[in-house]
């Protein structure tokens, strides 16, 4: 399991993404360049890192279901994933 600093930065990054998607396109398309210097480096989209939701898990993230595929295991087992269930042949 991740550290809970680990987790409180990613959120805090994706906040600023967020918050500036909308200004970083603007000068993207007028070609500001020194105005795109000036916004937070965290507020790049390209720093964030994929994790999972509960265990905060930086690899084997599974896109679909936005958790690790450890996780997405266990709740597989447990049946708490609708549709998902254990193969056996």
């Amino acid at each position: 399991m991740a550290k809970e600093s680990m987790k409180a930065r990613e959120r805090k990054r994706k906040k600023l993404v967020d918050k500036y998607a909308a200004k970083r396109k603007l000068l993207k398309e007028t070609g500001d360049f020194v105005g795109l210097e000036k916004l937070p480096r965290n507020s790049s989209p390209i720093r964030m890192r994929n994790r999972c939701q509960i265990t905060g898990r930086p690899r084997g993230y599974m896109r679909q279901f936005g958790i690790s595929r450890i996780t997405f295991r266990e709740m597989a087992l447990f049946g708490m994933i609708p549709g998902i269930t254990k193969s056996s042949w």
